[in-house]
């Protein structure tokens, strides 16, 4: 099979390349290397060194003996995307290739524009390029558990049966995004369905929880396939920003009252939930949602593991820079991937000892000036600045 995974310069795009290399498939991979901007746009760096794109690549074949066929450009770019598709032929496209991060998108008016347009046009000019190139080609669209949002009601995977006035149908599961990120995705998940129904594309939509780890198989192979590993208050993800914290001595930054409850899963899950979506490919027109985690946690759980292993850590609860419930239900299903055959790696001692180990080689790079949350969704319109400082 051949598979393009797009935004493949990135945390979990590098390792998903990697890991459908070394299973046989054929893998291209694109990126415009906006995400290294956005690090000089905010001050901050990877904490574990990241190589240059075709470093990587090099790399890689170094190691493996396979080669990545790499494409620089932006899927704003509509010759760009369709002249790519005509090039590589892709049996599946694995997109990655979006703004990420719910802080970033409520920094300011300008954030919250580029977000939308960067994923919305982006992924909209990519249907357009699949229906005119490569209709047969099967779309594996990285989406958001964020989309739902928190209901009192258990979150199905993508649809909900409903009876109304004695009438019965199934329909998209009610969105309640959290942030202009979160609402890219919802208006990409409405792109997606209505080109699947209208065009007959297929797609799969996998609606992912909050990754932690810092490692996959093969980008601990060499240095130089290492994925980045975010920790910062616009880009990191809690469980990395937490073990960060607990190595340099920097009190667990909780946000509110910690009884908000994620979906998290392994890094190494997610390579392997692209991987299955590839081989088991929905019908043409077809659009299914799976959700993609593995566990539930509260924040105050997740710092709570952390302390256990670092006792001498403390927690701080933070005003909370968001709006949200500081306590709801929450309970969603996630066994589509399991049906596949996805055996996860549950959050453990062993893991955290890891994701420990590779922040204390690199904690002379951690700058704790970008620890701390800089974005306030009631007053979205500046970025905090403050001093960088080494630990």
């Amino acid at each position: 099979m051949r598979v393009l995974v797009l935004g493949a310069d990135g945390y979990l795009g590098w390792p998903t390349a990697l890991h459908l290399s070394a299973r046989g498939f054929d893998v291209g991979v694109a990126d415009n290397f906006v995400r290294r901007q956005w690090d000089q746009e905010l001050g901050v760096d990877s904490l574990v060194p990241i190589a240059g794109f075709h470093d990587r690549i090099r790399a890689w074949k170094d190691v493996s003996g396979k080669t990545l066929e790499p494409f620089v450009g932006d899927l704003n770019n509509y010759p760009f995307v369709a002249q790519m598709l005509a090039s590589f032929r892709p049996d599946a496209v694995v997109h990655f290739a979006e703004q990420r991060s719910a802080p970033y998108s409520m920094i300011d008016r300008d954030h919250a524009v580029f977000t939308q347009v960067n994923n919305v046009v982006g992924t909209l000019n990519l249907l357009y390029a699949m229906a005119d190139v490569v209709p047969a080609c099967h779309l594996v669209k990285l989406g958001s558990m964020g989309e739902y949002g928190t209901p009192n009601i258990d979150i199905e995977e993508g649809f909900i049966e409903i009876t109304h006035k004695g009438r019965r149908d199934v329909l998209p599961f009610p969105k309640q995004p959290g942030s202009f990120y979160h609402l890219s995705k919802v208006h990409d998940s409405h792109n997606i369905m209505f080109a699947c129904r209208t065009w007959g594309l297929k797609s799969t939509d996998l609606n992912q929880g909050i990754v932690y780890g810092a490692e996959t198989d093969e980008t601990a192979l060499d240095p130089r396939l290492a994925t980045r590993f975010d920790y910062d208050g616009v880009f990191g993800t809690v469980l990395n920003r937490f073990c960060v914290q607990a190595v340099v001595k920097h009190p667990l930054t909780v946000y509110g009252t910690g009884g908000q409850t994620r979906g998290m899963l392994d890094v190494r899950d997610t390579v392997r939930c692209i991987e299955l979506a590839c081989q088991n490919p929905p019908a043409d027109g077809e659009y299914r949602v799976f959700n993609q985690f593995t566990e539930e946690f509260t924040l105050t759980q997740l710092a709570e593991l952390v302390k256990e292993l670092r006792p001498a850590t403390q927690i701080e609860y933070l005003e909370n820079p968001r709006v949200e419930a500081p306590e709801h239900y929450y309970h969603a299903q996630h066994t589509h991937l399991m049906d596949l055959g996805l055996v996860p790696h549950l959050l453990s001692d062993t893991l955290l000892h890891q994701v420990f180990g590779v922040v204390e080689r690199h904690r002379d790079r951690v700058n704790l000036a970008a620890i701390r949350p800089a974005v306030n969704w009631r007053q979205a319109h500046q970025l905090v600045e403050s001093a960088p400082q080494r630990a």
